[in-house]
């Protein structure tokens, strides 16, 4: 029970101080579930990462959900979900109070352009610490390259996308592996 309320606090702890979504969690996730509770090893977060990508609904919650489960099965899926999600609930049933009073102000607006400079330093942040867990070689930059050019440019469904990566990757395992022989 107790592991349960440490999820849920932690989770709670994580909705509560990010903004902009799911990818700006992903470096506090990151400092407390590994770093700070030593619940999941750094070279999880990637598979973490990739899982909650890939599967309907918001990455932070989809994440939320994984470590809870990996940490304390059932119950630890729904408290680190529940956890995640109070904060932002809570946050958005404030604001749309208090928002119609104040969203002339020209104080708030600013402060938003400010909270979205700061989430996009997260989000690079996280990027960089993924990128320092990819293999570096010739067949993770053509995947890397590849998936970018697929979602940014082409706007192919990110499921996709990691769809054929995965392929692509099990591809060159087995190509190698026929080499090896």
């Amino acid at each position: 029970m107790k592991k349960i309320l440490e999820l849920f606090l932690t989770f709670m702890k994580i909705g509560g101080f990010t903004f902009g979504g799911g990818y700006a969690m992903i470096p506090l996730i990151q400092r407390e579930v590994v770093h700070n509770k030593k619940w999941i090893k750094e070279g999880d977060i990637l598979e973490i990462v990739a899982i909650a990508e890939s599967t309907p609904g918001p990455i932070a919650i989809n994440a939320a959900t994984f470590v809870g489960y990996k940490v304390a099965g059932f119950a630890g899926a729904i408290a680190a979900t529940v956890g995640v999600v109070f904060p932002s609930f809570l946050i958005i049933l404030i604001i749309s109070y208090v928002l119609k009073e104040f969203e002339s102000f020209k104080g708030v607006q600013y402060a938003f352009n400010g909270i979205r400079a700061g989430v996009l330093a997260l989000i690079i942040k996280a990027l960089f610490n993924m990128y320092k867990q990819c293999p570096k070689n010739l067949y993770a930059y053509i995947i890397m390259g590849t998936a970018f050019i697929l979602a940014a440019f082409l706007h192919v469904s990110v499921l996709i996308v990691i769809i054929a990566c995965a392929l692509f990757g099990l591809i060159t395992y087995l190509a190698d592996e026929r080499r090896a022989k």
